[in-house]
């Protein structure tokens, strides 16, 4: 948590943690109380037990209930990737605790005419995790979304030069953590948040934001994030950068977000 205002909950997505939207948080600190959390199986929410497959149900209960304990009425929610597919489970299953809700990128692939094409790419993703192990799999995931593989490298990806910036102690630190995260987002939640449907009938008339990356326009997720907002009748708000666009553009990203609140 940090700064004062309206809370703003902030959902990170697939095997990220609170760490990643550190920079993003303290551009918005000034207008708002951001509250950034490890989602359950992520970093510091371990489990008791066996690690378990990850529910959306739970994970929006678990959202819900973190704005219930903060005391502080309908929290303004942004959700990245899989933490979108969280945030439209809990505006959906508890509306009273959302006043609006930006969906970033969600991989709402299971609303597409045909989403069988996604489906299949996730589900090799997954295979090849179960037989190749963590880091084939992971090299899959990044080079097939065109993402970079860690702090320092630029956009184009790690193979074509030398790091565009030399990452921070702390950016080398998040990557670190998140990347033990890999292991449990591929055995326990690819599949889940893959094959998540939001309710459309509860979201219709809610104010639900769906944001794209400038540089995802033409990529698959445009198509799910323009099916998201077609069946929901919702506005779509153009961010900077890409799928992770709030990591190299962290003060345009929280402009961009601070005006799409006010506008939801």
């Amino acid at each position: 948590m940090r700064g004062s205002g309206p809370v703003l909950l902030i959902i990170p997505g697939g095997p990220q943690d609170a760490g990643v939207f550190a920079d993003v948080a303290g551009h918005l600190a000034d207008r708002y109380t951001v509250v950034a959390y490890d989602p359950r199986g992520n970093s510091r929410s371990t489990f008791d037990v066996e690690p378990q497959e990850q529910d959306l149900d739970v994970h929006g209960d678990d959202a819900a209930r973190l704005i219930e304990a903060l005391g502080a009425g309908p929290a303004y929610v942004f959700g990245t990737s899989g933490g979108a597919q969280i945030g439209l489970n809990l505006a959906a299953r508890h509306p009273g605790r959302v006043r609006a809700l930006v969906a970033h990128e969600p991989p709402s692939m299971m609303l597409l005419d045909d989403p069988s094409p996604s489906l299949a790419g996730m589900r090799d993703l997954h295979d090849t995790y179960r037989s190749q192990g963590v880091e084939a799999a992971m090299q899959k995931f990044f080079s097939e979304n065109s993402l970079s593989e860690g702090p320092g490298q630029d956009e184009a990806g790690p193979q074509d030069g030398p790091p565009s910036f030399e990452p921070s102690p702390e950016e080398a630190e998040t990557f670190a953590t998140v990347s033990g995260n890999f292991e449990y987002w591929l055995a326990h939640g690819v599949m889940p948040l893959s094959l998540y449907r939001p309710d459309i009938e509860a979201l219709r008339g809610r104010p639900v934001v769906v944001g794209i990356g400038e540089e995802s326009v033409g990529q698959p997720i445009d198509g799910m994030g323009k099916a998201l907002a077609d069946r929901l009748g919702s506005k779509r708000a153009a961010f900077p950068g890409d799928h992770m666009g709030f990591a190299p553009y962290p003060d345009r990203f929280a402009e961009t977000l601070h005006l799409t609140l006010r506008g939801a």
